[in-house]
């Protein structure tokens, strides 16, 4: 029951829609006793053989009329308990998907996609239910059980009431017992599913290369074991859970026997009449429901309770990044200028013994484009992800106009900067709309603007549906050039003060590049840009570039200064003019 106390919060909100719906769902529970009353005066006059056609008509109307009632109740009942269930979910999905939105790339390097699904979905419709089929199934059970008691004792007799109930407190008693296994296996199959539903969400997502690779059977087998898994976990809650139907008829069947054996000694001695022992057995059929409901109940508790524990661990986790040391005074224009970097060491959270940037110094003033390169591993994403403030347990400042960054607002700084990923991602929609997401209200000659600086607009011209083609899950349909360009135009559809662009143009030949470099070059002049990658072409033009190694700089300078140095860089340069003219 501690569930209900778990979501107190919501039900104090929402207590009008409660009270008016328990209490319309009480007078449905206690409506449901007068079909009984009126069996058991049919009964006995039957018996006396003083029953008339016209009392037979009234007594077979109340039943009608009651009938009628219980249906209205019923109706507005369940729009104010089901209702409130309807709202509950909405709050906890919502509250659930604005936490998404504020957690940071730790958090989600912590969980997986399908977990979070998981959370977002069974977890949240098993707490739902609390709300709906749980209140339902408690006060129901609790009115229709004790009024039906109170009815058995005033109306038949409190002796037979009380000796046919005995058996209630074993009910009761195993009730409790199995509630707990039940909870404890409830928890293991929610966490087993979010294991299951994270390795569908991988595997879809992989489908081509699992193909590719011809891993398909390897990875049918592996999700065969989980489900498998899943199945067995699943067994132990069916387990304890399908116990409780065989405990509720027993004690049924025992009230039964009971009612039949002590009931027909009253009859037979005279101290109850016909009419009254068949009132008190319909009486019976009625608590049959209260007696399973505590099964019934204990499922969507313990469910719920589980569910509710794993989505309130989750909405506990609070992200590394936050607006706690932030000036909400500063805004766009009071950022606007140099950007510096004075990094003395940064380390990975995880890996805290283990720096990752060492001695990053350098300065950029609006209108200059930074070019950073090296090896794989060499740190160029890493000092990208400290200007997005993905991480800020370094030591050492990052500032913008002389603004340390960690205490300019997120929603400020990150508006100033547009970010184009060594992985892009497109959103399942048109061409014109993952180009427009950064700036929803762009018109459609802006938006071809955009395509054209990306070298894209005769590509989606030669499209099935021009601007207007589907491009699919995460741009499946179309080519990796084509994506990146896509991502492009949307960051310079943002027209932002820092552009940011990792490896952004790994995917494109070398004549797009050109373009796109060159389409820069103009539309960037009193901006600041960033580019991180592998091929030096993409940097040649840039105003400073930095040669990283082992998080550190062992080169800097504009594309002529390092040629001239002989260098790392230099060497690079050569080889790659030289893969260049061998391809060609």
């Amino acid at each position: 029951m501690n569930i209900f106390g778990k979501l107190s919060w919501f039900f104090k909100k929402e207590s009008k829609r409660y009270i008016i719906g328990i209490s319309l769902l009480a007078l449905t529970s206690l409506a449901n006793l007068i079909p009984p009353s009126v069996l058991g005066v049919m009964a006995d006059k039957l018996d006396a053989g003083r029953i008339s056609w016209k009392d037979y008509g009234l007594l077979v109307l109340a039943v009608i009329a009651t009938a009628v009632a219980i249906y209205i109740l019923r109706y507005f009942w369940r729009k104010q308990i089901w209702g409130g269930a309807a709202e509950l979910e909405r709050q906890m999905r919502s509250k659930l998907y604005r936490h998404f939105m504020i957690m940071d790339r730790t958090f989600y390097q912590r969980h997986r996609t399908g977990d979070l699904m998981a959370h977002a979905t069974n977890d949240v419709s098993a707490i739902q239910n609390v709300a709906g089929d749980g209140i339902l199934t408690l006060v129901d059970a609790l009115v229709i059980g004790i009024s039906t008691m109170i009815a058995m004792i005033c109306f038949v007799d409190f002796r037979l009431t009380i000796i046919a109930l005995l058996p209630f407190p074993f009910l009761a008693w195993g009730a409790k017992r199995l509630g707990n296994r039940l909870h404890n296996a409830f928890d293991k199959s929610q966490a087993t599913f979010s294991h299951l539903n994270n390795k569908t969400q991988e595997s879809v997502s992989g489908m081509k290369v699992l193909k590719t690779f011809g891993q398909g059977s390897k990875d049918t087998n592996s999700f065969d074991q989980m489900v498998n898994q899943t199945i067995k976990i699943n067994k132990r809650v069916f387990l304890w859970n399908c116990l409780f139907d065989p405990l509720g008829t027993f004690i049924v069947g025992t009230t039964y026997a009971i009612t039949i054996i002590y009931g027909g000694l009253l009859v037979k001695n005279n101290m109850l009449s016909i009419g009254q022992l068949v009132s008190f057995i319909a009486y019976i059929g009625n608590m049959v429901w209260p007696m399973f409901a505590i099964g019934y109940l204990f499922n969507i508790l313990e469910r719920g309770s589980a569910s509710y524990d794993r989505v309130e661990k989750l909405l506990k986790e609070k992200p590394l990044i936050t607006d706690a040391q932030a000036d909400d005074s500063l805004t766009a224009q009071d950022i606007n200028g140099e950007l510096d970097y004075h990094i003395r060491s940064f380390a990975y959270p995880d890996e805290k013994d283990v720096p990752v940037l060492k001695n990053i110094n350098f300065t950029l003033k609006p209108g200059q484009t930074l070019g950073l390169v090296g090896r794989v591993g060499a740190g160029k994403t890493t000092i990208i992800q400290l200007l997005l403030r993905e991480f800020d347990n370094y030591d050492g400042q990052i500032t913008l106009n002389g603004y340390d960054i960690r205490k300019i607002p997120l929603n400020v700084l990150l508006r100033q900067i547009s970010y184009v990923p060594q992985n892009n991602y497109l959103f399942s929609t048109s061409i014109q709309k993952n180009i427009a997401f950064s700036q929803g209200d762009a018109d459609q000659n802006q938006i071809i603007e955009a395509a054209k600086k990306s070298d894209l607009h005769n590509d989606i011209l030669q499209m099935p549906f021009s601007y207007n083609t589907l491009v699919g899950e995460n741009g499946i349909s179309l080519s990796g050039g084509q994506r990146q360009r896509i991502s492009i135009a949307r960051a310079l559809l943002k027209h932002s003060q820092i552009l940011i662009m990792d490896d952004a143009l790994s995917a494109v030949d070398a004549k797009t590049e050109t373009e796109i470099l060159k389409s820069l070059r103009q539309e960037r002049k009193n901006k600041t840009t960033l580019i991180a990658t592998h091929r030096l072409t993409s940097v040649k033009n840039a105003d400073l570039i930095l040669v990283l190694k082992n998080g550190q700089i062992i080169e800097r300078g504009t594309h002529e200064q390092l040629l001239a140095e002989n260098g790392w860089y230099a060497d690079m340069w050569q080889r790659q003019e030289l893969e260049e003219k061998a391809g060609e």
